[in-house]
């Protein structure tokens, strides 16, 4: 009969540590099992944010391209919040302002636009 064998993490360093799952007892087998849970639930999570952040991105680079096809002086509604506009004038659409997060700005030049 051959044995079953996992990786996990523990050895020296983070080295990982051949596990025989077949010498595991029933709780360490639910405990091998809920940590394997948590990493692919971690995983999971991790990847939402990616997705979301992308179509942030995406999103920002799109009002970026159409910003950037507006003639100076248009008069539009400038966001402050997700729910909070005030009428504006478009200055300069070679210079704008990107909310990156957390009250961070960075001036952003049309051709430097996402693509």
């Amino acid at each position: 009969m051959a044995s079953s064998k996992a990786v996990g993490a523990g050895g020296a360093a983070g080295t990982p540590v051949a596990i025989e799952l077949d010498k595991l007892s029933l709780e360490q087998l639910k405990a091998v099992k809920e940590q394997a849970d948590a990493e692919v639930n971690l995983l999971q999570d991790s990847l939402t944010n990616i997705r979301s952040a992308t179509a942030r991105l995406d999103n920002a680079s799109n009002a970026l391209n159409d910003l950037s096809l507006r003639p100076q002086g248009k008069k539009m509604l400038v966001p402050l919040t997700a729910s909070l506009y005030v009428p504006g004038t478009l200055d300069d659409a070679d210079k704008v302002l990107v909310d990156v997060g957390t009250g961070y700005f960075i001036e952003v030049g049309s051709l430097c636009l996402i693509s």
